[in-house]
């Protein structure tokens, strides 16, 4: 069954991702889609991962969030981090491959910032949720065969869990939060905030 919010509280997400999409689909939720445009900068050096984060996911909620008059807005944006450096999505090929050799042997921490931003009254919520992943070594034919499959494209880090690639493992945490949106945090996050209860199928 679909989970409807009622005329108040319409859930629109704020992301172009196929996979956050996906992801509310398969847990039933009924949203629109509305691509927010905001820009997303590379990270300054020593910036904390989890507020470039939680701030990116704060502006996109409400650049889509100043075009209502109602609605609740979901925002997120996740990040890679691991020897001290952020890693967003890969420019290109070469930088997919430079993501990765960082990462092997090594655990990585997928950071997502999650925003819930009610359009009507400008109020808003959010969360931080972090997995572990570790990469293991790939030989040089594994790594061509890899950059050549494309599934790098559009992911931080340079890869995603639901590729089932044999050389990225889920250590600690949501599944759901590597892929871009941490199913269970959303879950609380509503739970949080009782008027949007009906998010949730809740009578």
């Amino acid at each position: 069954m679909s989970i409807v919010p009622d005329m108040n509280h319409t859930l629109i997400l704020a992301s172009a991702s196929p996979r956050r999409r996906q992801l509310l689909s398969d847990a039933g939720y009924q949203f629109s889609v509305e691509i927010s445009g905001v820009e997303e900068p590379e990270p300054e050096t020593g910036s904390d991962p989890s507020a470039y984060v939680a701030e990116l996911a704060w502006k996109k909620a409400r650049a889509v969030a100043i075009r209502h008059v109602s609605g609740l807005i979901l925002a997120a944006d996740t990040t890679c981090a691991v020897a001290g450096e952020i890693l967003n999505k890969p420019i290109d090929r070469a930088d997919a491959e430079r993501m990765i050799r960082l990462q092997e042997g090594r655990d990585t921490k997928v950071i997502t910032g999650l925003c819930l931003y009610r359009a009507d009254r400008h109020e808003w919520v959010g969360a931080i949720d972090v997995s572990i992943v570790r990469v293991s070594p790939m030989t040089d034919h594994q790594m061509t065969e890899f950059l050549v499959s494309g599934r790098w494209e559009g992911k931080a880090g340079g890869y995603g869990v639901q590729d089932d690639d044999p050389f990225v493992k889920l250590v600690t945490g949501s599944v759901s939060n590597v892929v871009g949106l941490p199913m269970e945090r959303l879950a609380a996050l509503l739970a949080a905030y009782p008027e949007l209860s009906t998010l949730r199928g809740i009578d």
